[in-house]
């Protein structure tokens, strides 16, 4: 596995992690997977996919429940754990109070990424970032980040902040959906701030296409067998080609696991990396 400087911090992080939405339930709880959801946690942190990526709004706070599960046989350290509030959730103390929350799940001491999940306008981003704050400084988050805020919105979080960085932002992107290459990915790229990319493979719709054969389709494969792996490897490491940019597939198989994991320690050449881009625009 490789890993990437997350933010402008010391911290190494797996390229490519592990998505946890709909494992657990998706808005309530689901225990019909929970052993093959823990077995899968375990065994893509021993891949070294070992950035595990929940939420409390997953499966009402049952996926965290399940990431606590899955890492108690690994050091603490091993194990890099963002979790996100929902927007319900961003006046300062309701903040607070589902940071607790989520430790509990998780049963842990700290969690090292913690994110808005999403912006709420009702609520100021100056509020939420301050109690994210103190959660920093009493030492129950390590890192503060955002997910699915715009630019303009990230400067408005970065500017509450007085003693850290927004590290990340997770947004969806990949092949099928880039339109934060416009604007958003140059200002993260220049301010140092992580991509973290969710719905990498676009919830099927890459399978679809590739199925399908599509015009687009066609570097794909071809790309595919000339790297020799598969055109989900080829689409992922195009997703983590740049320096600040690092995906969290969902995967519960094995071989899904096994198939991600090895979609990073290598690289498209830059021409290939055009050619990928410009047929898929």
């Amino acid at each position: 596995m490789e890993y990437k400087r997350l933010g402008k911090t010391d911290e190494k992080i797996a390229a490519i992690g592990l998505g946890t939405w709909r494992m657990g339930g998706s808005m309530s709880p689901d225990h019909s997977q929970d052993l093959e959801i823990v077995e899968a946690i375990r065994y893509a942190v021993e891949l070294g996919m070992n950035h595990i990526d929940t939420a409390e709004m997953y499966g009402a706070g049952h996926s965290e429940e399940l990431v606590g599960r899955a890492i108690k046989v690994f050091p603490r350290d091993q194990v890099f754990i963002a979790t996100k509030v929902w927007y319900t959730n961003l006046r300062y103390d309701d903040v607070l109070q589902a940071c607790e929350r989520s430790l509990k799940r998780l049963g842990v001491k700290y969690v090292d990424l913690y994110m808005i999940h999403w912006p709420n306008e009702r609520i100021p981003v100056s509020e939420t970032m301050k109690a994210m704050e103190k959660l920093y400084k009493d030492g129950k988050i390590r890192y503060i980040g955002v997910s699915n805020f715009s630019t303009s919105l990230v400067e408005e979080a970065q500017s509450s902040l007085s003693t850290t960085d927004i590290v990340a932002n997770q947004v969806e992107y990949g092949l099928h959906n880039r339109h934060i290459e416009r604007d958003l990915l140059p200002y993260c790229e220049k301010n140092g701030i992580t991509i973290t990319a969710y719905s990498p493979l676009g919830q099927g719709r890459l399978a679809m296409e590739l199925r399908a054969r599509t015009k687009r389709t066609e570097a794909l494969q071809e790309l595919a067998n000339r790297y020799i792996k598969t055109p989900v490897q080829i689409a992922l490491n195009w997703v983590i080609w740049r320096e600040n940019v690092i995906t969290i597939p969902k995967a519960i198989k094995k071989e899904h696991l096994e198939e991600n994991a090895g979609a990073s320690g290598w690289r498209l050449t830059p021409e290939d990396y055009k050619r990928l881009s410009d047929s898929w625009k």
